[in-house]
């Protein structure tokens, strides 16, 4: 039998990427194609849908490359939680002041609706009982009354079709219509299995989404990975390079992806606290531009300025809680290149003569991380950022101090974010990390050491990838019920024993960390 694939597509805030992945989770090829982003004013931010989809087919095209057509037997997309607009012939349409049409996607990190979303905070509504009590300007329903009040004649009033961005791409790739339950309960307040909560739109101001079965916004959904239509269109197969009726699955937000691709990785033999416990001992973060703290329980848990509980949202029939930081990798942005991070990584060790007293050279450099807000758990996008204890100097010891004193604020910010959700009933006794950030060993290592837990970094560390082609494994067909719950549950590995046995470190604290 000839050998099966499945694509995966990650939009991620500055590019795209595209993986070809084998039946058993492991990575065959991978493409990369940057996204534009333009600031038209500060904190907003936008990006063009028509730009995204055709990077999207330039990357499947890349990967697919070489490969029959017929073994491509699935694909997925997961994406960014920004907002789509589309007209009733499904064209773009502006969400800025300049008018340019193509500019049609408000993006996720975009802040204009602050104002908005402390309005709809104020009203004290049900639904933000699931959002953890505040609504976030990174939400959809403050951006979409942005549009209404501010945009009204060159947006809203055009405005036939509001997609989540991993919803649009499912519907690129098939023309349906259907939502995925990861975007819709995330992030627009749907809740399963009632439905849309029409009081509260109507109470935000936002009742013209009720007509036609709340249709702008979606009137169907499904379960992460179900099949959507009847596969590729024959036009989306000519721009993707693939065949027509390939399978499509329902798509996940590109963080929730992540959290698909390395949650249940098989630890068996590593002796972590974790092992033989229920997959809710287990925390995923996402660690990006962004970082996405990923916790799930069998029963739904309400933690104070943390998103959800969300069910089905990235794993099935599971409630899903989703803290977060809103700038992580865009601290350290500058420094974003690996030799850039691996000579300061090793300069510190060098200033403090061993990897165990790192952590202490930030004793009198402090840094308060929430430079766009902060999302959990304080749950105030009003928050600024802050250093403490800077001097003249401006040596390089001075920036590898800077550098490490940002990475511990943002592990404690971690902290602070598992320490509200062990108060509201989550048991979580290991990390495991995905992401560009969790290639970067000093990043991992203080995780493990401000947190007290041990971190596990997967064997195929594109896990955002893998969760993407996991959906469109799914969508296939190919694997029975039990077997395709296995297969999303064990689809990555972390390195093996001898790999442990040579990398594993201990720090100061005796925190093991595995990578």
């Amino acid at each position: 039998m000839a050998e099966r694939f499945y694509v995966g597509v990650d939009v991620g805030t500055a590019s795209v990427r595209a993986a070809l992945v084998t039946r058993d989770g492991q990575l065959r090829r991978t493409a990369e194609e940057p996204i534009s982003i333009w600031e038209p004013q500060s904190d907003h931010y936008v990006q063009s849908s028509t730009e995204i989809w055709d990077k999207c087919c330039t990357v499947v095209k890349k990967v697919a490359d070489g490969v029959k057509s017929s073994q491509v037997r699935g694909i997925g997309f997961d994406a960014t939680c920004s907002l789509v607009v589309l007209d009733q012939s499904f064209q773009p349409v502006p969400v800025s002041q300049d008018g340019d049409s193509q500019r049609n996607v408000v993006m996720w990190m975009d802040h204009r609706a602050a104002e908005q979303a402390a309005r709809i905070t104020n009203t004290g509504h049900r639904v933000l009982s699931r959002v953890g009590g505040v609504m976030s300007p990174e939400m959809q329903p403050p951006k979409l009354l942005w549009l209404k009040e501010n945009l009204k004649e060159r947006c809203w009033s055009k405005a036939a079709h509001f997609f989540d961005l991993p919803d649009f791409l499912s519907w690129k790739a098939t023309g349906s219509l259907t939502r995925s339950l990861c975007t819709l309960v995330c992030k627009w307040t749907y809740c399963p299995p009632e439905g849309w909560d029409a009081s509260f739109w109507t109470s935000i101001g936002l009742e013209d989404l009720l007509e036609n079965n709340f249709c702008k916004i979606g009137s169907v959904s499904c379960s992460p990975g179900s099949p959507l239509g009847d596969g590729l269109t024959q036009e989306a197969a000519e721009d993707l390079g693939l065949d027509p009726g390939i399978a499509v699955g329902a798509s996940l937000i590109d963080a929730h992806a992540g959290g698909l691709g390395v949650i249940g990785a098989d630890v068996t033999g590593f002796q972590l606290p974790c092992e033989n416990q229920p997959i809710t001992s287990r925390m995923a973060m996402i660690c990006g531009t962004s970082s996405c703290h990923m916790a799930i329980s069998e029963q739904p848990l309400f933690v104070p300025g943390v998103w959800g509980p969300c069910l089905s949202a990235m794993v099935p029939d599971m409630w899903l809680n989703e803290g977060g930081q809103s700038a992580t990798g865009r601290l350290v942005s500058p420094l974003k290149l690996h030799n850039v991070y691996s000579y300061l990584n090793s300069h510190l060790s060098l200033m403090a003569n061993s990897d165990s007293a790192v952590d202490l050279l930030g004793s009198s450099l402090h840094v308060w991380p929430d430079f766009h807000g902060n999302r959990s758990p304080l749950a105030d996008p009003t928050l600024k950022g802050m250093v403490v204890g800077l001097s003249l100097s401006q040596t390089l010891d001075d920036l590898a101090l800077l550098y490490l004193a940002t990475i511990q604020a943002l592990a404690l910010g971690t902290l602070h974010i598992l320490e509200a959700m062990k108060q509201a009933g989550h048991d979580i006794r290991t990390l495991f990390l995905c992401g560009g950030l969790s290639k970067n060993s000093l990043f991992v290592q203080i995780h493990a050491n401000a947190t007290g837990l041990p971190v596990v970094l997967p064997d195929q560390m594109e896990a955002v990838l893998v969760g993407a082609a996991v959906l469109g494994a799914c969508a296939s067909r190919d694997y029975t019920f039990q077997s395709e719950s296995q297969k999303i549950l064990t689809v990555n590995r972390p390195c093996s024993t001898h790999e442990l046995n040579v990398m594993c470190k201990v720090s100061a604290a005796q925190l093991t960390i595995i990578f």
